[in-house]
């Protein structure tokens, strides 16, 4: 059930959710989510199709929010609720750190993909993204891919992710990895003076689609690279392509190596307390989301003289890539921007030792910098 008094289609929005919240109303109270200022949440249901949507857009300030939609089994809705205001969120930093010109949402839809997933849902899903009239484009995330865009593509023009068939970009790793392997030589740069990793042993952890054509990079700029993964095939495949390349097992046994970087390209949370007090890494940058496992290990790492890239500078080539579709898919013209993630993530760096803060509050800072200073622009009129 969705939360009590809501009706299906409806949105919260600025005009009647306090500024600086967002709110689920229930019987007896109301309850405030997090209390970030999303400027719309829209509830989508229908019941013929078993859909159940949540989609949240939180800032048009550079453009049309852009974000991903996650089909995921979500033990209640309030669950699914917090996620997708988190994720509409960390969309809105990614994309104004990634110069696009586009804002910050994302969606999530309640339930098991691989039991109700249908044309029939996803079509009506399009439907809802359809209504929001270009305030939204949605693309792929965890439980939906370039397939699903397509279908819903059918109701809705506000698609990206979509097939190479039909006009797509295909497999969003070829960027992601591309970015953050620049992240990597800015972070490389900084810390030892030379944008390279030649000669350093980097450490990967998860060598999925990511992480393995971030191997191939490290390889090439002549790093020695030492991988784990969870899945032998993983290990199994880079091993085929890359016989040089060592393997360790698990995650401690790779943060606790000497390393000069960790790549956490695997599951988020991979920096906790623990991870932080033996890890021998001077450098972590890698393509997995909200790798710090909560607030304060950004300091944790900087006290112990970490350089942490935030992980969602360095892993916004994806979003480049797929955000490109939006004027008509050019690989060599989206890849050029994604280069562009080596001058972000240096500049970030340097903020952060002018104003003496952990990167990940310096990457903050200039993507709120970005939003306010280019959305204040609409307020000068143009005419038509």
């Amino acid at each position: 059930m969705l939360p009590s008094g809501r009706v299906p289609g409806t949105t919260l929005n600025a005009a009647t959710t306090a500024p600086g919240s967002v709110r689920s109303e229930r019987s007896h109270n109301v309850t405030k989510v997090f209390g970030v200022p999303h400027e719309q949440v829209v509830f989508c249901h229908d019941e013929a199709t078993g859909l159940k949507a949540i989609i949240a857009i939180y800032s048009t300030a550079l453009g049309p929010a852009l974000g991903g939609t996650r089909f995921y089994p979500y033990e209640s809705e309030d669950e699914a609720l917090a996620d997708v205001l988190n994720l509409a969120k960390g969309m809105a930093y990614k994309n104004a750190l990634a110069d696009l010109d586009l804002g910050g949402g994302k969606a999530v839809i309640i339930g098991d993909p691989t039991a109700i997933k249908s044309e029939g849902l996803l079509r009506a899903y399009g439907r809802f993204v359809q209504s929001l009239h270009g305030r939204y484009f949605t693309a792929c995330d965890v439980g939906t891919f370039s397939e699903d865009m397509d279908v819903i593509a059918r109701e809705c023009s506000y698609v990206t992710g979509r097939t190479v068939a039909h006009g797509g970009a295909g497999d969003s790793s070829i960027l992601t990895a591309f970015g953050v392997f620049q992240g990597m030589r800015a972070a490389a740069e900084h810390t030892w003076g030379e944008p390279s990793l030649r000669g350093r042993r980097v450490g990967v952890e998860g060598v999925g689609k990511v992480g393995r054509r971030l191997v191939e990079h490290l390889v090439s700029d002549g790093a020695e690279v030492v991988v784990t993964d969870v899945t032998e095939a993983a290990i199994d495949r880079v091993r085929a392509e890359h016989p040089e390349v060592q393997v360790v097992d698990g995650h401690a046994a790779l943060t606790g190596a000497e390393i000069d970087v960790y790549a956490p390209c695997a599951l988020g949370g991979a920096l906790d307390d623990a991870t932080v007090e033996t890890l021998r890494a001077k450098i972590v940058c890698g393509g997995a989301n909200n790798q710090l496992a909560h607030t304060g290990i950004e300091k944790q790492l900087a006290d112990r003289g970490v350089l942490y890239a935030p992980d969602y500078v360095v892993n916004s080539g994806g979003v480049i890539q797929v955000a490109d579709e939006i004027e008509g898919f050019d690989f060599d013209r989206a890849r050029q921007k994604a280069t562009g993630i080596f001058d972000t993530t240096r500049r970030i760096f340097q903020i952060a030792a002018d104003e003496g803060v952990p990167p990940a509050v310096a990457a903050d800072r200039l993507a709120e910098r970005r939003m306010s200073e280019i959305g204040r622009l609409r307020g000068i009129l143009v005419g038509s």
